[in-house]
């Protein structure tokens, strides 16, 4: 009557699917400190005349039993899969329709299985630094929610914590974090006491995910709007102006740095100082001025405009020594426009300008794709899309970072929710052949629809508006209570920078070479040419497993 089945976490079942087609996972290995994922799927035969769901009840025997955390894979509405006009044959599907990606917390192991339907089970194992090493068998059973002597059926999974602990993650990663979105989505007034704990939530989310830098709107993020239209505030920096002299309260910004280091948070970047896609004007800047609080920069206010040259030589200094004194300075880096293009490049060269001597000492880095910006040294941090790496990797660029965003779809690591995990995770791969420093992409939770016109339902609308594949504006969904619930593209590049810290540990029991024998066996790693397929994925960590397991 009910069919179960083991698989990896690779795996992404549409509810439409046979079970007999999915690939039986019944057994692996993690390392301490790890959160390592498999799936349970379930597919009722449907023989039970007038049957729509069967509920069921499943319970757990196993020595590891208090490691486990159980979830519901729930399906998403996905309306753009992919890019139109494109062909990518690794993508799962290529139609509108709904896709696996959301987690969502079970209620006491009760399970409803829908007649024919394939249902999945999330399960993550997460061992602390001090649990015992071993092999644990687990086995779950499922019973008639009503009669528990009436079994439907049973699974096994084997689990092999090696007694080894995950090295810490060296590889900085940001997720764009929109603190405007939360305080809309959840209705509360910007910096409120409520909106402190929503963000402090999200935050922690963030973190337990890879996320190690947070971006920190000291002005309303000039990021994703269109020209002319405005953001909520969102601005860490009180801003006074009094006979024609700025003063500046940086209490919020003492809140939100302490905040972010309570959960984890190690690195700071400092919101765009000039707008997006050519660094051609101010930010909004909000202050309390002779004619009450108003908007003193913005869309009006060009780059090159002496008076907000005049007010970020009054504000940087201070800001820099605040973050001193609260001890980030050293891991915090700042940011003059977003994007900029190759036409952009005299606009953006001068916008630095106005900062430079300012920021002396100071990491500037910004998210590009053109080799100029670091040929002729106007970047000296530059964040390169993942499709644009050759010439910098050529190059051999010190401190190279690199991102993605909705362009970024043909052959290259992504995480739209239509492709497959395996493409997503392979970047853990690529972060360790060529040591990349740093990676960024822009949409932890952004709920906005494009330009940042209003508000978005995420759980209907997944695109933005029909505007990037799904997946791409956000990973995880606002949950009624201001928390954040995790999905399958957020824990598929979790997965990754685990392989990455994996590699790592092995490589200084070894060596790298002898790493990347492992890691090219099927094949050369490229940012664009790589082993496809779930079978190397998980092959590729077991075997690091096992030579870390043969080399403690």
């Amino acid at each position: 009557m009910l069919k179960i089945k083991t698989l990896s976490e690779c795996e992404k079942c549409f509810l439409d699917e046979d079970i007999s087609q999915k690939a039986e996972y019944k057994k692996a290995s993690m390392l301490l400190g790890e959160r390592f994922s498999f799936q349970i799927a379930l597919q009722d035969d449907g023989l039970d005349a007038g049957m729509v769901k069967r509920q069921t009840k499943m319970t757990v025997e196993s020595p590891v039993k208090d490691l486990l955390c159980f979830r519901r894979v729930e399906q998403v509405p996905v309306r753009v899969p992919i890019a139109p006009g494109t062909n990518d044959p690794d993508f799962l599907r290529n139609t509108p329709g709904l896709y696996p990606d959301l987690l969502m917390p079970i209620d006491e192991k009760t399970i409803l299985t829908p007649s024919r339907e394939l249902q999945t089970l999330w399960v993550d194992v997460e061992a602390p630094e001090d649990f015992q090493g071993g092999t644990y068998p687990i086995k779950f059973t499922f019973s008639d929610y009503w009669d528990s002597e009436k079994v439907f059926g049973e699974c096994e999974f084997e689990i092999e914590i090696i007694p080894a602990v995950l090295p810490k993650q060296d590889i900085t990663v940001t997720q764009w974090f929109h603190a405007d979105c939360l305080a809309v989505y959840y209705g509360v007034e910007v910096f409120s006491e409520r909106h402190w704990e929503i963000i402090s939530s999200f935050i922690k989310c963030a973190v337990k995910n890879g996320i190690n830098m947070i971006l920190t709107p000291l002005f309303t993020p000039p990021l994703d709007t269109i020209p002319g239209t405005e953001r909520p505030t969102v601005q860490l920096v009180d801003v006074t102006r009094k006979d024609g002299k700025w003063f500046f309260g940086f209490d919020k910004l003492e809140r939100w740095v302490k905040m972010c280091l309570e959960n984890g948070v190690e690195y700071f970047e400092i919101s765009h100082l000039f707008t997006q896609w050519g660094a051609k004007h101010a930010p909004k800047v909000m202050a309390t001025t002779e004619n009450g609080y108003e908007r003193v920069f913005g869309w009006e206010t060009e780059f090159s405009d002496g008076a907000y040259k005049d007010f970020l030589c009054e504000l940087i200094p201070k800001l820099v020594d605040k973050l001193k004194e609260l001890g980030v300075a050293d891991n915090t880096v700042f940011h003059i426009s977003d994007e900029p293009g190759s036409d952009h490049l005299e606009s953006y060269l001068a916008a630095k300008n106005v900062v430079r001597e300012m920021l002396d000492g100071q990491v500037i880095m910004d998210a590009l794709s053109d080799f100029s910006y670091w040929e002729k040294g106007i970047v000296e941090r530059p964040v390169v899309s993942i499709d644009h790496m050759t010439p910098y990797i050529e190059a051999n660029v010190p401190n190279l970072w690199t991102y993605y965003c909705c362009c970024q779809w043909d052959k290259v690591s992504n995480r739209f929710v239509a492709m497959p995990t395996w493409r997503n995770r392979i970047i853990g791969q690529q972060f360790f052949k060529y040591d990349i420093a740093g990676f960024l992409q822009w949409g932890f939770n952004f709920y906005f629809y494009e330009g940042s016109t209003g508000l978005c339902n995420p759980y209907e609308c997944t695109d933005g508006g029909w505007w990037v594949p799904a997946g791409d504006t956000f990973s995880v969904y606002p949950a009624h209570d201001g928390t954040p619930l995790e999905t399958i593209h957020l824990l598929g590049f979790t997965a990754a920078l685990y392989d990455l810290r994996a590699f790592r540990l092995a490589e200084k029991l070894t060596s790298k070479e002898e790493v990347l024998k492992i890691l090219e066996e099927a094949g050369d790693i490229g940012f664009t040419e790589y082993p496809r397929g779930d079978k190397q994925i998980l092959d590729v960590r077991e075997r690091i497993n096992n030579l870390i397991k043969e080399n403690l």
